[in-house]
């Protein structure tokens, strides 16, 4: 089977222009960020008309909408699979480190449309997965949610944004992140939980 250089426009032929357009927002988000997108220069992209790709989004902010709702769906999965709070937020690094351009703009609500409701029960099924994780604390579980999510996006943010290359150096930034998680969550020795 013969590959394709990866570095060459990849134009639509045949078959989900829907998935087309997603994919190549997606190189676009990831390497120039959510501003740069413009649904006529992934018409180009894809190789098809202009108005192409507003059959299926209608606009910037419905591409960017259906991005949001993928990545709260890919982001409950990662969640879903691990084993306690803290492979919980492995599984939010791990996400936001292999879908870096879903991160960026489920975060930013002025970009989509917040009430859309396949966006809103994708966020539904993420919430819910998170709160499961932090239900395991047994502490205030709107303030152990907050302090999770806290740790896990503030070290994917960063780490994404290269501000952790030194505190990281050549390990694995899922350990890292465990250790952290490690000191973040227990109590000192000698201490009980309040």
């Amino acid at each position: 089977m013969a590959t394709t250089d990866s570095t060459a426009p990849r134009g639509y032929h045949h078959g989900d222009l829907r998935h087309a357009i997603l994919a190549a927002a997606l190189d676009v988000i990831r390497s120039e960020g959510p501003g740069a997108l413009s649904l006529r220069d992934l018409a180009r992209r894809a190789g098809v008309s202009h108005a192409a790709p507003a059959h299926h989004f209608k606009d910037r902010a419905g591409l960017l909408t259906a991005i949001a709702a993928e990545g709260h769906d890919l982001l409950a999965e990662a969640v879903a699979e691990a084993d306690g709070l803290r492979e919980a937020g492995v599984g939010y690094v791990r996400f936001a480190t292999r879908h870096p351009a879903h991160f960026q703009v489920m975060f930013q609500p002025e970009l989509y449309r917040a009430d859309d409701p396949d966006l809103v029960a994708a966020k539904d099924r993420s919430t819910r997965e998170l709160r499961a994780a932090v239900a395991q604390l047994g502490a205030d579980p709107e303030l152990a949610g907050v302090a999770a999510w806290s740790l896990a996006h503030g070290f994917a943010t960063l780490l994404l944004t290269h501000n952790l290359e030194r505190a990281v150096g050549d390990g694995d930034p899922e350990d890292v992140f465990r250790v952290l998680a490690e000191i973040s969550f227990t109590p000192p020795s000698g201490r009980t939980p309040e």
